[in-house]
């Protein structure tokens, strides 16, 4: 998924649009040189393993779940299939767009 999530987050820079990253990683340095590897361009917040914080508080049952919220906080998907995903995004993002002209 990182080429697709890095040209993302490239189509998306100057519009209404974040990428946020949730790892699993069990260290912070691991983490750090997963981002490093993978020349990650988004946020990426330690959740430190499958059972942190974080995904227990959004019930995340496998990786990687996608959820896309809008500004309002709500949210308009959860699952695991990028393209869904990303049009999704696109959708919302031309809507919100649309909506400050």
């Amino acid at each position: 998924m990182y080429p697709h999530e890095r040209s993302l987050v490239e189509e998306m820079k100057d519009k209404p649009f974040a990428l946020i990253g949730v790892n699993s990683d069990s260290s912070v340095e691991k983490a750090k040189a997963a981002i490093a590897k993978n020349n990650l361009n988004w946020r990426s917040f330690q959740n430190k393993g499958n059972g942190g914080e974080i995904s227990k508080d959004w019930a995340v049952a496998g990786w990687p779940t996608v959820v896309i919220l809008d500004e309002n906080m709500k949210i308009h998907y959860r699952g695991h299939d990028g393209n869904a995903a990303t049009k999704i995004a696109e959708e919302l993002v031309a809507k919100m767009e649309a909506g400050n002209k």
